[in-house]
């Protein structure tokens, strides 16, 4: 107790200095959270986005042919066809595990008065699987409804709220009704279909029989970025000859892969975590810099002080004891005020801007998802700069404890 009284009388003495080596302190861990925080959220943001998908899947877009083939210019638009969708099935069955299509259209959708312009997809029963539909109430789209053609709905909770409409009511999309068999969750990053079965909405609203839309399918075996680059070339090349388009040409057939796409964010996650970690370290290393010049400073202008304690009986251990004691409350304090402040400031980035959306054009996407780090990330921090702060501490005391009272007594 009597040490503890003689250091507050210290820090009293000294309360610029104590306050300085308390932000060093503070400002270190605080900076060290809220980076950690916000690229958290960011990161988050991305892998939710990335985790709406099945990482083993692939979607094939029709697009502009970019080269001149066989007397034909660029700039020719490419739909896929009903052709492609054989040749995917049959020719890649080695790799290739399931396929589907997905054929959208943007009718009016009716219930009584109330109405919406959503999109409606027109899709296979494997669809669930691949875009990860969370279904609520109800059944997906099964091969009973793709056989017969049956116009059936699955729409999202909310869709089912603005049109006051329920599992098992009959709404209209355009002139045609169709019954709601399921009830789906949107997911937070990502446009609310409407989905049906393929073959009803390619029927009622396809303008071209041999028109597929998008085809869509998992697959296996393609653990490397060089195994996908060397299958989407091969699987291109075969869709460009079914067009007549040239065998290299990229802009014909447009490929969506979301295994490749997710090797390279995780690749640009762990760049950014390491980037995160060695601003923060170094943040946090100016902060033991600090401490250290400080304690420092402190043994220098109290060195006649600890002369004369020698003087009378002092031994260096009793010297060692408050300098080093003193330099743990002051780590230990501050460090739980920025650990505090850190975490608050995190909490703060969550409620505000980690629930603001943009509009992607397709969908709207949340940038900042939960900003936080976790408590033991926060302790581990704290504990470093307390240790930081108890060896920065340690090094003048030593220096103090072994000089002699009449060298002590003599310096400036």
């Amino acid at each position: 107790m009597e040490l503890l009284n003689e250091i507050w009388q210290t820090v009293q003495r000294n309360k610029l200095r104590t306050g300085l080596t308390g932000f060093a302190v503070a400002w270190g861990i605080f900076m060290l959270i809220v980076l950690l925080g916000a690229g958290n959220g960011l990161i988050n943001a991305q892998l939710l986005q990335t985790n709406r998908f099945l990482s083993n899947s692939m979607v094939a877009f029709g697009g502009w042919t970019s080269k001149p083939y066989q007397g034909m210019k660029e700039g020719r638009m490419i739909q896929l066809q009903q052709r492609d969708i054989v040749t995917t099935d049959k020719e890649f069955n080695e790799t290739i595990d399931e396929v589907g299509a997905q054929y959208r259209v943007s009718p009016l959708v009716s219930h009584g008065s109330q109405y919406l312009y959503p999109q409606v997809m027109g899709v296979y029963p494997n669809h669930i699987r691949i875009d990860k539909v969370d279904m609520t109430q109800g059944r997906f789209i099964n091969t009973i409804d793709i056989r017969e053609k049956r116009k059936v709905l699955v729409i999202s909770e909310k869709q089912a709220k603005e049109l006051e409409a329920k599992l098992g009511d009959n709404i209209n999309l355009g002139n045609f009704s169709f019954k709601i068999v399921g009830l789906y969750k949107e997911q937070e990053n990502g446009q609310p279909y409407i989905f049906s079965s393929y073959t009803a909405i390619k029927g009622i609203f396809g303008t071209n029989s041999s028109d597929a839309g998008n085809i869509e399918f998992t697959f296996h075996g393609l653990d490397t970025e060089n195994d996908n680059e060397a299958f989407e070339k091969k699987y291109r090349k075969r869709l460009n000859a079914n067009h007549m388009v040239h065998p290299e040409d990229e802009g014909a057939i447009w490929l969506w892969n979301r295994h490749m796409q997710n090797m390279q964010m995780n690749k640009a996650i762990g760049i950014m975590r390491m980037a995160l970690w060695i601003v923060g370290l170094f943040t946090l290393l100016s902060g033991i810099v600090g401490v250290s010049n400080i304690m420092l400073i402190t043994v220098k202008e109290r060195t006649h002080e600890f002369g004369i304690r020698k003087a009378i009986g002092a031994k260096p251990w009793a010297i060692l004891k408050l300098i080093i004691t003193e330099s743990i409350i002051i780590t230990t304090f501050f460090g739980y005020i920025g650990m505090v402040l850190g975490v608050a400031t995190c909490e703060y980035m969550d409620a505000t801007i980690g629930h603001t959306k943009v509009d992607a054009g397709l969908f709207k996407a949340s940038m900042f998802i939960n900003p936080t780090v976790g408590i033991d990330i926060c302790i581990e921090a704290t504990m470093v700069m307390i240790i930081a702060g108890t060896i920065a501490g340690l090094i003048p005391a030593l220096k103090a404890a072994k000089t002699r009272p009449i060298e002590a007594l003599r310096a400036d």
